[in-house]
């Protein structure tokens, strides 16, 4: 299992610290999300904070973008440094378009599904794709309870990519935990997103580690 801790879930006051965390640990991402308070009814960080992170963060950079048209900063995300935009489905207008601009920059693309979007939405798209993430919460706030629905979501998802030929990977965002984890494994997903699971924990190393060994 790969892991992508949510800077999200971070201590701000030490973000040099929570970064440095991140880099000597076994994660294989950084998950940043960006909320613009229009998209999503809360307001993350910005491109100041992507950029700064952007500068010490070891760990190939997660973006993901709640926000509405999201085709007006392909460029500035990959000037971050971002190895992966993911933009949601529900804010573009032009998906296809929007997913040949982001490889066009030099960057992997992603898809987000929110939780009362079906998987059969991306149909047409998957094979274009190189990852999928379904939110199992309603995006906005982290600290929210897992929508047990995702675990159908990750297979029918799963059963998708098989019959498409695509290699598109699967990742999970919101309320995961050990026991979360275990069942989104089981039912087929690549990456999980982990907040206030890791950054709240007395060992986020542990935590990661945990998490990574989910079969």
């Amino acid at each position: 299992m790969e892991v992508s801790p949510s800077l999200l879930a971070a201590d701000f006051l030490d973000l040099r610290g929570e970064i440095e965390m991140i880099n000597s640990s076994a994660a294989d991402y950084l998950h940043l999300d960006v909320m613009d308070g229009v998209f999503v009814p809360n307001i993350s960080f910005g491109f100041s904070v992507l950029d700064a992170v952007g500068k010490i963060c070891e760990k190939p950079m997660d973006v993901h973008l709640m926000i509405v048209e999201p085709d007006k900063w392909i460029s500035r995300v990959r000037d971050t440094g971002a190895h992966l935009m993911n933009v949601h489905f529900e804010a573009c207008r032009h998906l296809h378009s929007t997913i040949g601009l982001i490889h066009k920059a030099g960057m992997k693309s992603g898809v987000t599904l929110n939780p009362a979007t079906p998987v059969s939405m991306l149909a047409d798209i998957i094979q274009d794709v190189d990852l999928v993430l379904l939110m199992s919460v309603n995006p906005g706030f982290g600290g929210q309870p897992f929508i047990h629905h995702t675990l159908e979501k990750v297979r029918q998802l799963r059963q998708m990519i098989f019959e498409s030929g695509s290699r598109a990977k699967i990742e999970i965002d919101g309320g995961v935990n050990e026991t979360t984890g275990a069942l989104l494994a089981n039912a087929g997903a690549d990456i999980l997103v982990a907040g206030s699971y890791v950054f709240g924990a007395s060992d986020p190393h542990e935590r990661i580690g945990i998490l990574k060994n989910l079969k």
